[in-house]
C-alpha cells in the first residue's frame, strides 16, 4: 500500500505543468521536477513528432496545441477517477493506476515506467508517457476542494474508530509516531504542490497524505496475533473507502489550479 502514499508522476507533471503555464517557473526546472529521482523522461506520440522527444520540449509543444492547465486521474478498477475517455486512454490510465490530463487541447499523457538495476536500492529507472487524445469532458467523480476537505476529515476520524475496534495496530501509538515522522518529512521536503496553487489544496493534499499514512500502516500492521481471514476481510472492507476518499482528494488538489482559473474566467465573463 505504499503506493497510497507516493507522489504519483502524473501528479508532480500536472502540478509542475501549471506552474509553468503560470510563467512561475522555468521550463527547466519544471522538467527537474517532474523528472525527480528518476534518470530520464520522455515522450512519445506527440504531434508532429516521429520519435520520443524531451519533457521540456514536449510540455512547450503541447503549450502551443492549446494546453492552458493540466489535471490528474487516477482510476483503480470500478473506478474511473479523473477519467473523460474516450476508452482507450481510460484502459492505458488504468493499467498505469495514473494518467495527465490536459485541459483546453484534447491530449492526455499516460507514464509506462521501466526499472533496471542489480537490486532495490540501485534502480535506474526512466519514464515514458505516452501522448493520446482525450475527451474535452468533465473528469469522472472529482469532488470539490471543499467536499474533498470535509470527506477527509470524517474518514480519518471514521477510519480511527473502526481500525480501534478492530485492535488495528495503524490506530494507535505507532500510527501516531509514523504520522510524526510524516510531517517531519513534508516539512523538510518543502510544499506538497508546485507555485501557484491555492493553499486549501495545499491543506487538502497534507490531510489526504496522512489518511493514506493510516491507510497504509493499518495494512502493514495487524494485531499483536495472526491475523484470521475474517479479521483481514473486515479490516479491508473498512479501508477501502478511506482509500477512495484519500484518491478522490488528492485528484481534487492537483487539479484546483485548472478549477480556480475555469471560475475566474466564468466571473470575468
Amino acid at each position: 500500500m505504499l503506493s497510497e502514499l507516493s507522489e504519483p508522476r502524473s501528479g508532480r507533471l500536472a502540478a509542475w505543468g501549471n506552474a509553468l503555464l503560470a510563467g512561475l517557473v522555468s521550463p527547466d526546472d519544471a522538467a527537474l521536477a517532474v523528472v525527480g529521482d528518476d534518470a530520464r523522461h520522455r515522450v512519445a506520440g506527440l504531434p508532429g513528432e516521429e520519435a520520443p522527444v524531451g519533457l521540456t520540449l514536449a510540455l512547450g509543444r503541447l503549450r502551443g496545441l492549446g494546453v492552458t492547465g493540466w489535471r490528474v486521474a487516477l482510476p483503480a478498477p470500478g473506478h474511473p477517477l479523473g477519467l473523460s475517455g474516450p476508452p482507450e486512454f481510460n484502459a492505458r490510465a488504468l493499467e498505469a493506476t495514473e494518467a495527465a490530463v490536459g485541459f483546453g487541447a484534447p491530449y492526455g499523457l499516460v507514464p509506462e515506467v521501466s526499472e533496471a538495476g542489480p537490486d532495490d536500492t540501485d534502480l535506474h529507472v526512466e519514464v515514458v508517457w505516452h501522448c493520446l487524445p482525450v475527451r474535452e469532458a468533465p473528469p469522472a467523480d472529482v469532488p470539490s476542494l471543499g467536499e474533498a476537505e470535509r470527506e477527509l476529515a470524517e474518514a480519518l476520524r471514521e477510519a480511527t474508530v473502526v481500525l480501534t475496534r478492530l485492535d488495528v495496530a495503524g490506530s494507535g501509538p505507532v500510527a501516531e509516531a509514523a504520522l510524526d515522522a510524516y510531517r517531519a518529512r513534508a516539512e523538510a521536503g518543502g510544499e506538497p504542490l508546485a507555485p501557484g496553487y491555492p493553499p486549501r489544496a495545499v491543506r487538502v493534499m497534507e490531510l489526504a497524505g496522512r489518511v493514506g499514512l493510516l491507510v497504509s500502516l493499518a495494512y502493514e500492521h495487524g494485531p499483536g496475533g495472526a491475523v484470521s481471514a475474517s479479521e483481514m476481510a473486515a479490516r479491508v472492507a473498512a479501508l477501502r473507502p478511506v482509500e477512495r476518499v484519500a484518491r478522490r482528494a488528492r485528484v481534487a488538489a492537483y487539479n484546483a489550479y485548472v478549477e480556480e482559473r475555469e471560475r475566474d474566467r466564468e466571473r470575468g465573463r
